[in-house]
């Protein structure tokens, strides 16, 4: 996990052509995204975990926090997840930290050039990629754009899409014009698909 400083962000949505700026705390970020070896127990696979609904990735979050002896970032009440924001256990990032981290103090669309940081469409062979291969961001993080997309915990847009929630990143099949720092994507949290994982925060201070 690596900590990324407190900062100010500023969100964007193309869509309806919002901007708005917000302030993050301090927070402990995975280097890589969620790896088939941690998820699934596959020995030595190095690939995102993908077909990860974002359901399965708060559930993961839970497992893995008890594991530790840590305690659980998430309640559940039937469909209706919770974050218990004292808990120091394992999460999903919100969509400010996840930009925030990514940008890792640059204002561009991107950390560094795309073929150095990213798996696209361009550059992937239209396939998953082993984590950390490319070049990390001044954080330290690797893969935040390009090679799946990642959950985030928020709620994308509640009035027009209900409980779908934030993706962010880009993901293998994308071409270069979705792996950028600002980008958004949604989906409803049961989708399981190919270019979708997720990337292990926590609070600090919890």
């Amino acid at each position: 996990m690596i900590t990324v400083p407190a900062g100010r962000v500023t969100l964007s949505d193309r869509r309806t052509q919002r901007s708005w700026a917000l302030d993050v705390a301090p927070f402990e970020l995975a280097d890589c995204p969620v790896t088939r070896e941690q998820y699934e127990g596959v020995a030595g696979d190095r690939h995102p975990a993908h077909s990860v609904s974002w359901f399965d990735a708060v559930r993961y979050c839970n497992e893995l926090s008890a594991r530790e002896g840590l305690a659980p970032a998430y309640r559940w009440d039937g469909e209706d997840v919770t974050w218990n924001r004292s808990a120091d256990g394992y999460r999903l990032p919100t969509e400010a930290e996840w930009e925030h981290a990514c940008r890792a103090g640059t204002d561009g669309p991107r950390y560094g050039p795309l073929d150095e940081v990213a798996w696209h469409r361009g550059n992937s062979g239209e396939r998953l990629r082993e984590v950390g291969r490319l070049l990390p961001n001044a954080y330290g993080l690797y893969d935040l754009l390009g090679n799946v997309w990642e959950w985030c915990w928020d709620v994308y847009d509640a009035e027009v899409y209900g409980g779908y929630r934030v993706l962010r990143g880009g993901g293998w099949f994308d071409e270069h014009w979705s792996c950028r720092a600002s980008v958004r994507r949604r989906s409803h949290p049961t989708l399981r698909i190919d270019d979708v994982g997720f990337r292990l925060a926590r609070s600090i201070g919890g």
